[in-house]
């Protein structure tokens, strides 16, 4: 059974057991694809770089869209490709590699970390990838984590979301920031400012989207993020289904925000 399915032309993505993770490749006009966000577990990633090889394809790059464990794994079984992350993504790696890998560990256990820190920084303020193959565009923001990217390919209309536009899990921001709140309002307004030319979305962990979605993703983030500085209860349906540690992270900014009044 094939794990990857083509979401647009040249889009191919696989979607994850392990909290419903996406690995999404861009192929090229040649033999060469890009690699966004490997899945979690050995035997997923494996199962990706043989249908590729199958394919015929090899991954000329690799991205990662932000400094989080989940986003940061990878294979021999994918090959040695350049593996780019932003430069405020890179640095958070690498002065945190020894809690990440340790994260990465406890979640875990059978989870491959040997290449977890080799990722290299675009250049500050990069706004496309160095694929010659395919015009990439990088939509860096602060939202959830440092040095977050959103990728958008224009002649195929998708945007890669990372850890953002999600179905399953409500906004997950970063309590570490000065402004949380204020960073994914000004992400999302990022992200709604492509949303014209987006008929694909691809988050992190979650569905896809078409165009519609992503517009009714980014107005039920926004929803979110309004009740939870208004002390609202949420009404969100993603934390009604979701995991307890979903739940565990809103009860986390619920806090956040009542401290910081």
């Amino acid at each position: 059974m094939s794990a990857l399915r083509e979401v647009a032309p040249d889009v191919l993505v696989a979607t994850h057991a392990y909290c419903t993770t996406t690995t999404t490749v861009l192929l090229g006009p040649g033999s060469e694809c890009l690699v966004v966000d490997p899945a979690v577990l050995p035997g997923e990633i494996d199962a990706v770089a043989a249908e590729l090889d199958e394919r015929g394809v090899r991954v000329g790059l690799g991205f990662s869209t932000h400094p989080h464990w989940d986003h940061l794994l990878w294979r021999s079984s994918l090959g040695h490709a350049r593996r780019l992350a932003t430069r405020a993504a890179t640095d958070a790696v690498r002065a945190h590699l020894p809690t990440v890998r340790a994260e990465a560990r406890t979640s875990v256990p059978e989870v491959d970390t040997t290449a977890l820190g080799d990722v290299e920084a675009l250049p500050r303020g990069a706004r496309t990838l160095p694929a010659p193959w395919r015009h990439v565009q990088v939509l860096e923001h602060r939202a959830h984590a440092p040095g977050h990217a959103a990728l958008l390919v224009p002649d195929r209309r998708t945007l890669m979301a990372g850890d953002m536009l999600s179905d399953v899990e409500v906004p997950l921001l970063d309590l570490t920031a000065d402004d949380p709140v204020g960073d994914y309002h000004a992400a999302l307004d990022l992200l709604a400012a492509a949303a014209a030319d987006v008929d694909v979305v691809v988050p992190g962990h979650g569905g896809v989207g078409d165009g519609r979605e992503l517009r009714r993703r980014i107005d039920h983030d926004r929803r979110y993020l309004q009740e939870l500085l208004g002390s609202q209860p949420s009404a969100d349906p993603r934390l009604e289904r979701g995991p307890d540690w979903l739940r565990a992270e809103h009860a986390a900014a619920v806090r956040w925000v009542r401290d910081h009044r």
